[in-house]
């Protein structure tokens, strides 16, 4: 049995400053592969220390919406130079739009998420896409790119509508489910889920932040996930190993088979 923490990020505190810790007690709860993800630039050094220095532990490169503003020149070409430094980096992101804070003007964001899918598609990594109050434009922006080309994306910590997730489903969209479908005022949330196909579902913490049930309020980290799995397993009708078998399934056949680098 195995688990994929497939959205985290380990540069943040508290875990950075206590690495070897939470990477064990991971281990521990059979979180045997993590990817941490980039958010803005200058603490790409950070990741790049971390997935060397870790097994199991991969990476990827790209600007979060909320920073597009700081981050005007960042263009394909730059986004697939960074990719190249580390073999263990195998995805783009996150990226995406978010207009429900607009910390970043709505068009500094649509252009710099259309950078990230450009340099996806001339690398053929997959998109970790973060998605909120953006429905449509969302939506709009994938199916351009998706109808023509066969690029892979991962939509993380989906909160959106049922509709939105059925129609990135029929895109070919993999869907993350975070600690946030435990909530209990998540159960339209919950119900969606329930409804996405096992074989485009995956699992993340998105730690530090979005502690599962039981441990709202607490600093996340990736051996929390069980209680997401589980939650899942249990809405599903399927057992905690098939949930963690499929959703490993699912990460692999995204983003290759990691037998590199390790």
């Amino acid at each position: 049995m195995m688990i994929v923490d497939s959205h985290c990020h380990l540069n943040y505190e508290p875990m950075y400053s206590s690495l070897k810790e939470v990477l064990s007690r991971a281990k521990n709860n059979n979180v045997d592969y993590l990817l941490t993800i980039s958010t803005e630039d200058k603490d790409y050094e950070k990741l790049l220390s971390i997935i060397k220095n870790n097994d199991g532990v991969y990476g990827t490169y790209g600007i979060h919406p909320h920073e597009a503003k700081n981050h005007k020149e960042i263009n394909s070409k730059l986004i697939i130079e960074k990719t190249k430094m580390n073999e263990k980096i195998i995805g783009i992101g996150e990226t995406g739009l978010d207009f429900y804070y607009n910390h970043s003007e709505k068009s500094e964001q649509i252009n710099l998420f259309n950078e990230h899918i450009i340099a996806g598609l001339k690398t053929s990594l997959p998109i970790i896409v973060h998605t909120r109050s953006a429905e449509s434009e969302t939506l709009n922006i994938l199916n351009k790119y998706m109808k023509k080309n066969n690029m892979k994306v991962l939509i993380h910590c989906f909160t959106g509508s049922y509709e939105f997730a059925m129609k990135l489903v029929d895109l070919g969209c993999y869907i993350s489910a975070s600690g946030v479908v435990t909530f209990r005022k998540s159960k339209d949330l919950a119900n969606t889920f329930k409804n996405i196909p096992n074989d485009r579902l995956l699992v993340e913490t998105d730690s530090p932040y979005l502690s599962p049930e039981p441990l709202r309020g607490k600093k996340n980290e990736p051996s929390n996930i069980t209680h997401t799995v589980k939650f899942l397993s249990d809405l599903k009708g399927i057992s905690y190993d098939d949930l963690c078998g499929l959703t490993s399934k699912n990460f692999f056949k995204l983003f290759g088979d990691l037998n590199k680098g390790s």
